[in-house]
């Protein structure tokens, strides 16, 4: 009899509808968690790499327009960037109206385009969505989850009325993957008169928060970058006979240990400059001296101002180049900037120092800078790129905490010149 009564007791727990119910939401779960993700799975879902970014800036219009935002495409113009794409930077206002303004007291910006190739989105492991589920994808951490994040943040400010919607924009740009494109072109406009149409605006903000992953923490400024290509002429000949010809090849591995040996600037913060050699090419056989030989190089600078810390080491290079054989070397440089400062005493927020070239120095202007995201670079060009949805839930309360941080400061600031 007692074994029957237990029988039926196990029968009705397992029989019963509560234990085929839904598991209840745990404790910690925000209410927007869902919109969030799957803002963030939309965006991810987009292929969107460096120069094929309309499919992205078209959602991201589409979906701001349902929230009731006003939204502009800028297009970037073809003969800029040097393709046939559509390319459009997205600009919004969390108002049904675009302002009248072009002041704002805060700008909040991210990028829309990818570096290759497409990785599909995925979650995992596969079951009901947890703060330790991994989310991945190309895209899903730089800078997709940063563009989720901002936006889910200022929806629930807006609508919680904490802040007033006619303080903010919003700028989500193309090509900062490759040479900042979309950034230097909103900021051009924005700063010139010499190509204005009567309907832009030359827009001006008190701060910008650029959204790049962090890891949530408040970035103190990031390195400088300055690349180039070093060319090395020989004389062919012979492998044989080497005392007959110049070696291309041996003259540009000399001055690439040079470069390698040499301090071209350090400082506190941003710590040493380092060189990546990242293609090296010459000669055309075994048995044969080259003739011709080439370097190129990616310099991130940790020294300097921002306007001349590169400028100080291609002067470095150029030293090495002339020191071991000036008649074999030359150079070409891409411009570049030295290290970028940016805002990070934020009570609350952990700091960092970022090696990575970010859209900070493309916006003109003199406002004030802060740099964070979710999810960390370290993972964020390679196949493994994801983040747990407890970092991207986390940036949505960073974010909102820095954008009030951001407009109570300058509140304070507007009292005190009164």
């Amino acid at each position: 009899m007692k074994r029957i009564s237990q029988l039926l007791l196990l029968c009705s727990a397992l029989c019963s509808p509560a234990a085929y119910a839904t598991p209840t939401p745990h404790t910690d779960e925000p209410s927007y968690r869902q919109d969030l993700l799957d803002l963030h799975k939309s965006l991810v879902d987009i292929p969107s790499l460096s120069g094929a970014e309309e499919d992205a800036a078209l959602f991201l219009q589409k979906y701001l327009g349902e929230q009731n935002y006003a939204v502009e495409l800028q297009p970037i113009p073809a003969g800029l960037h040097g393709g046939s794409n559509a390319r459009y930077n997205v600009l919004a206002w969390p108002t049904a109206k675009k302002p009248s303004t072009a002041n704002f007291k805060l700008l909040i910006t991210s990028h829309i385009d990818v570096v290759p190739p497409y990785i599909p989105y995925k979650v995992s492991p596969s079951g009901p969505i947890t703060s330790d589920t991994l989310i991945s994808g190309r895209g899903s951490v730089d800078a997709k989850a940063s563009a989720a994040a901002q936006l889910i943040a200022l929806s629930s400010l807006v609508s919680s009325e904490s802040i007033s919607p006619e303080d903010i924009m919003l700028l989500f740009v193309v090509g900062e993957e490759t040479s900042g494109i979309g950034m230097k072109e909103f900021s051009r406009r924005s700063h010139s008169t010499s190509f204005f149409r009567s309907d832009e605006k030359q827009y001006r903000f008190h701060s910008a928060i650029f959204g790049e992953p962090t890891e949530n923490k408040l970035a103190c400024g990031h390195k400088g970058i300055t690349s180039g290509i070093i060319h090395s002429k020989g004389k062919a000949g012979h492998s044989g006979y080497p005392q007959l010809g110049k070696s291309a090849n041996e003259v540009l591995v000399r001055s690439l240990h040079s470069i390698l040996n040499t301090d071209l600037g350090s400082s506190e913060r941003y710590g040493n400059t380092t060189v990546n050699i990242g293609v090296l090419e010459g000669g055309v056989a075994a048995n044969v001296i080259p003739k011709s030989a080439s370097a190129k190089l990616a310099i991130r600078v940790a020294s300097g101002s921002q306007k001349e810390g590169h400028k100080d080491v291609i002067a470095k290079v150029e030293k090495i180049l002339k020191e071991t054989d000036g008649d074999a070397l030359s150079s070409e440089w891409f411009g570049g900037y030295g290290p970028v400062k940016c805002e990070c005493e934020v009570e609350g927020f952990e700091t960092m120092v970022a090696s990575y070239g970010t859209d900070v120095p493309n916006l003109e202007g003199e406002h004030k800078s802060y740099l964070y995201g979710p999810g960390t670079i370290l993972v964020a060009h390679g196949d493994d790129e994801g983040l747990k949805v407890k970092d991207l839930e986390g940036a949505v309360e960073g974010y909102k905490k820095l954008i009030l941080h951001v407009l109570g400061e300058q509140e304070e600031e507007e009292q005190g010149d009164l």
